[in-house]
Parts: C-alpha cells; structure tokens; sequence
C-alpha cells in the first residue's frame, strides 16, 4: 500500500462521517487553492487533517525511498547513496544571525532528491570525508517543497546524518554513468561521462540581482562523436588539474540537460563534481608562432603550432611574449595546459628559442579545402568568391549576435567562412577578389551536412599581396 493510502486511510478512520471522494475533492482545492507545483496529494492529506484538529504526523517505516517523499512528512529515516555534495555556506537571516547551509543530491534505484543540511548539521564531522556514492542513512528528518514543487529532504538540529558500510541494492556511481551522447533534453541528476573537446574556460559575469557569478564553460564529445556544450554555474577553474591532456576523459556528477541557443546544452551547479584525467607536472611546450592577435581586452591571442603539427591556443596575461614576431620559435613554461589550450601568467616562464626546421612553418599548415573534416582545426588560404555578408542573429534570451560569412575557394573546393560576435568583424574587412591567408579555424557540420569554417578567438585574417 502506497504513503498515500496509508494516509488516508488513517483519515478515513479518525474523520468517520467522510467519504473517499469528498476527501478527493477538498485534496483537489487545496492544490487549486495553494498552486499546482507546491503541494502533492500527501502534503494535502496533512493540511486537510490539521483543518479538522487531526494528527497524522507519525514516524514512517525505515524501508522508505525518495519515489516515497512529499511535502509535509517528518521523522523520515531511509538509507540512499550521495550523488554529490556543495561546500558549506553561510548566510545571514532576516534578523543578522549566521547560519550554515550545505546541499546535496542523492540517490537509490530509481529516485534522485535534494538533502539540505542546515545549521550545525551542514558541518557534521566526517562529512568532508564522504564521497559520490557512498551509503549514508538520513535520520528523523523533514521533508518540504522547493521552488519548483519538488520535496527537498531537510536535516537540522533533530535530524542526522551517517556514513554506513551496509550491503545494498542501490547502484554504484559506474553503474549510473551514461555517455553525453544518451542524456535526453530535461533530464536531472545525471552522472554523464565523455571526451574534452576544445578548451576550458572560465568566466565571470553579474547576475540579474547584481551580484557577481562565475562559470566554466567547456564541451564535450559523446561515442556518436558530436559534442555538447557544457557549462558549471558557481565553479572557477580552482576544481580543473592544471595538466590536461588533448581528448582527455571528463565525468560530471549531477548535472542536466536543457536546449539552448545551438542544440543541447549539460547545465550543472557549485555542487556538480568534476573528473579530469590530468594533474601531472607542466612540462616545457616548444612552439613556433603562427598568428599572433589582440582581443577586445588587449589580452595576446597567440595560435602555435607544435612538432607534431598539433595547433595550440595560447592566451598570454602576462604579456611575456611582446617581443616575439610570427614565425619565431619560442618554449613556454606554462601555468595552465587544458588540451590545446595555454595560459600564461606572472607565474609563466617564455624564452626564445634558435630556428628549428622540425617545426612546420605556416606554409606547410594550410590545408586544401577538399581536405577539411569536422571538428578539427585548421589554416588555410583562398580567395574571396563573395562580398561579405553580416546579419544579427536573435537568440532565445532575446540577446542579438552579430554573424558574418564570406563564400571563399582554392583549387580543390569552395566554403563558407563564419565569425560571430567579435570574429565577425574581421571578415567584414575582407574584399570581393582578394586572396586572403586565414589562421585558427574550426571545422563544423552546417546546413544539409556540409562543412563549414569558423572563426575562433586566435583566428587572424591576412590579405595576400
């Protein structure tokens, strides 16, 4: 028999000159008169006993699970494994005393929740200790409604909270894991795995409140081979290993799905965990330059090339490299190695190095057209079949991008070139005719399955005399 029918029966039997169906019926005005999303039929059941002077609040059986919670239960104890868990926070209440908030997410067989341990209970010894999928048991705590209408598990000063070694049913976090290619548009709670795919960044920005936010952005790459855009609300790049190899293997715990501007997008929090493949020692990187720009900032955008002739994205903060030209071989002792992407700093060592021929210059790094793939990066050079083409591009939060393309060829094909935002100035410089050399450019799948360019922030455009 479900919660809800022990619920109602216990009604039924103290509240005798009721009927099923008018119990039903005050269910349905309560939720009609509260609003849909913030009471469930359970928590109805309570408001509707404490109207006639009843009691149903009594302990529940130990055997319960997350599919089981709603809005208004107490004493609840039930055993579930950790998903993942946020740092402790404090706050001030309206009266300015403190008080410490620590979330977390968990999970059994078939349910996810939100625990929210409050107080002293935020900083329970050992907690720091436990980790993704570990067994805790959750005891005497409450259960109220977020938000959006989902039961929260809440733990304070009558609740607790243990680590257990217990045998049990409950899946391991491997067992969970699913590749980004399997994650469905409105899911939650994911444990999803894949391949890095580009750089990671960080950002900073303020909030419709005015206060300032921080997110890592990065994408990753599934076993179909497309890749999802990611981005981690409240992280900085404090929680990224220094060292990350190029197509290093990711897994993020506790995160969604929800569309974005250009497809898919995985969101997650200051609680999703992040697993990197990486964390060894920088080592020196030797590379020639091949394009050196400055963006809006001022910042160096330096795109290099390695022996391998793997393209390397260096953004130089420290303006260690002024005094370097294009074509110079430089070695780099770097703060930050994320797969092709460099960062330089005050902390960052650059020397100059004598010319070395087993380093490609840029006239043997071009690609013909004919031979450009999705997904890879390239320089190339062509000449210019089309007068550029701007237009502003709306996206679903109403912000307006500008985009700009110009239809390019050499001997073996033609394609269209594309620069958004800052990018799409550079190709509106371009002239109807000219041979242009073009550096930094990433490969993707266009309109009807053909292959376009595109503009990244190390991309520089070069008129050909």
């Amino acid at each position: 028999m479900s919660e809800f029918e022990n619920l109602l029966n216990k009604l039924l039997e103290q509240k005798t000159d009721l009927t099923r169906s008018e119990i039903e019926e005050m269910i349905k005005q309560k939720k009609e008169k509260i609003g849909a999303g913030y009471l469930t039929d359970q928590g109805a059941i309570f408001l509707i006993a404490s109207d006639f002077g009843i009691s149903l609040s009594e302990p529940l059986k130990i055997e319960m699970r997350l599919k089981d919670l709603y809005a208004g239960a107490k004493e609840i104890s039930l055993e579930t494994r950790v998903l993942n868990m946020s740092p402790a926070k404090q706050f001030s209440r309206k009266d300015g005393s403190p008080f410490y908030l620590r979330t977390m997410t968990v999970y059994d067989t078939n349910s996810t929740a939100s625990v929210k341990l409050w107080d002293e209970k935020a900083n329970i010894p050992g907690i720091e200790n436990i980790k993704p999928g570990d067994l805790i048991k959750i005891i005497k705590a409450y259960v109220k409604s977020d938000l959006n209408g989902e039961p929260t598990i809440n733990i304070g000063s009558g609740s607790n909270l243990e680590a257990i070694d217990n045998e049990s049913d409950i899946p391991d976090i491997d067992s969970i894991t699913k590749d980004v290619s399997e994650s469905k548009e409105g899911e939650k709670d994911l444990v999803l795995s894949g391949i890095i795919d580009g750089m990671i960044t960080g950002m900073e920005f303020t909030n419709s409140r005015g206060q300032p936010g921080k997110a890592i952005r990065m994408r990753l790459k599934g076993k179909d081979g497309n890749a999802m855009k990611v981005v981690l609300w409240g992280q900085d790049e404090s929680v990224i290993p220094n060292m990350i190899s190029q197509h290093a293997k990711v897994r993020l715990l506790g995160v969604k799905v929800r569309s974005g501007n250009q497809g898919m997008e995985i969101h997650g929090n200051e609680s999703t965990i992040i697993e990197i493949e990486g964390g060894k020692e920088i080592e020196p990187i030797i590379t020639r330059i091949i394009s050196i720009s400055t963006n809006e900032n001022g910042k160096k955008m330096i795109l290099g090339v390695d022996k391998n002739k793997n393209l390397l994205n260096i953004s130089d903060f420290s303006n260690s490299t002024n005094i370097f030209n294009e074509g110079d071989v430089i070695e780099l002792m770097p703060s930050k190695v994320y797969g092709n992407s460099i960062t330089l700093d005050d902390n960052s060592f650059v020397r100059k190095l004598d010319e070395d021929n087993t380093i490609s210059s840029l006239s043997k790094l071009r690609t013909k057209i004919n031979d450009v793939k999705v997904d890879e990066n390239y320089c190339i050079e062509a000449i210019v079949l089309k007068v550029p083409e701007r237009r502003e591009v709306q996206t679903k939060s109403g912000e307006s991008i500008a985009l700009s393309e110009i239809f390019v060829e050499d001997d073996t094909g033609q394609i269209w070139v594309k620069g958004w935002r800052n990018q799409a100035r550079l190709i509106e410089k371009c002239e109807l005719g000219e041979i242009i050399s073009i550096t930094g450019l990433n490969a993707r799948a266009g309109l009807e399955g053909r292959i376009e360019l595109f503009l990244t922030p190390f991309s520089k455009i070069t008129r050909k005399n």
